[in-house]
Parts: C-alpha cells; structure tokens; sequence
C-alpha cells in the first residue's frame, strides 16, 4: 500500500509540473525593463509580435522553413509623444483568443486590442475605452 501511495504521489507531482512547462512559453518574459523591443508568443507556432515598449508600435513576424518569413505591421503609430517615451512603458498580454492581445500602458493604464491575423485586412489595434 505504501508504494501505491509513493508511486501515485510521483505520477501527480510529475504530472503537475509537465502542465506547469506547457503553459509557461506564453508567460516568459525577459524581466529587463530597459529593453526597446520584445518578442511575444502566440498560439500559432511561426507567428509573433514585436513590440517597442517605448511607444506601442507593433509588427506581427512570421517565419518557415521554406521562404514564407515575413515582418508585417500591426501599428506604427506612436501611442506616446516623443518626451513621454520610456522602455517597458508598454506590453503585451495574451487573451483566450489565439488572434487578439490586449496592449497596456503599463504607466497611465490605457488598454487596446490588438488582431494579428494572415490577412492585412483583419489586423487592427483598437483603442479601449
């Protein structure tokens, strides 16, 4: 009975820490606020987003294996003026939906969503009010 409990006992803590791994890609992030640009994850393996945290200006970037890479805008407006740009101002989080990020100003608490997407047409930031 004992070694059913050990065994049991290692399966869950083992368990438990392989989830811990699978969703801790998404949330890595460098602790360095002195930093200009960042990369973010998304759900889609060859998608991410760079974002300069000085301004808000963002650029969806798309690699392969084959010659598909790409860098795209997302916005290049200047969410900030020039005097009030500072590095880590601004950052990303993921939503539920693989598509959307909401971008913080992490200084005067304005938020806006954020679309990547494939498609030009469907990429957008909208200010949230």
């Amino acid at each position: 009975m004992k070694k059913i409990i050990i065994s049991l006992f290692v399966v869950l803590a083992t368990t438990t820490m392989f989830a811990q791994v699978q969703t801790t890609p998404m949330s890595i992030v460098s602790p360095d606020s002195a930093v200009t640009y960042r990369l973010f994850c998304t759900q889609n393996k060859w998608t991410y987003i760079k974002l300069n945290t000085r301004n808000g200006q963002m650029w969806q970037v798309q690699y392969s294996l084959e010659d598909n890479n790409m860098e795209v805008p997302l916005s290049l407006i200047t969410l900030v003026s020039k005097e009030e740009e500072k590095n880590g101002r601004f950052f990303l989080y993921p939503t539920q939906n693989i598509w959307n990020f909401i971008l913080l100003d992490q200084l005067d608490g304005r938020v806006w969503q954020v679309q990547w997407s494939t498609e030009q047409k469907n990429r957008m930031v909208i200010k949230i009010n």
